[in-house]
């Protein structure tokens, strides 16, 4: 009974899916996460232990980073992009 009224809530509260959506967000979320890891990959102390993550020809922007330390980085870039997202966008 208790799922039944999330659900209904969550129906309700977005009615709409792709209203819901706008492009300024997707932008800010993107932008967070490659200037996170533009810092991280010069503030790690250890940046290239482990397998190297395969960035093509933007690997040198970013240092050849490993893949742990991209998959932080993209991870914190999401935390922060999120709360930019939620801080300034939240109408």
């Amino acid at each position: 009974m208790n799922q039944l009224s999330l659900l209904g809530l969550a129906q309700t509260a977005l009615t709409n899916p792709i209203e819901a959506w706008y492009w300024t967000r997707s932008l800010v979320m993107i932008g967070s996460c490659l200037l996170i890891l533009f810092i991280a990959s010069r503030t790690i102390n250890q940046p290239h232990v482990g397998p190297k993550m395969l960035l093509g020809p933007f690997g040198a922007l970013f240092k050849n980073i490993s893949l742990a330390g991209f998959l932080a980085s993209m991870s914190l870039g999401h935390i922060v992009g999120a709360f930019l997202i939620i801080k300034f966008f939240n109408s």
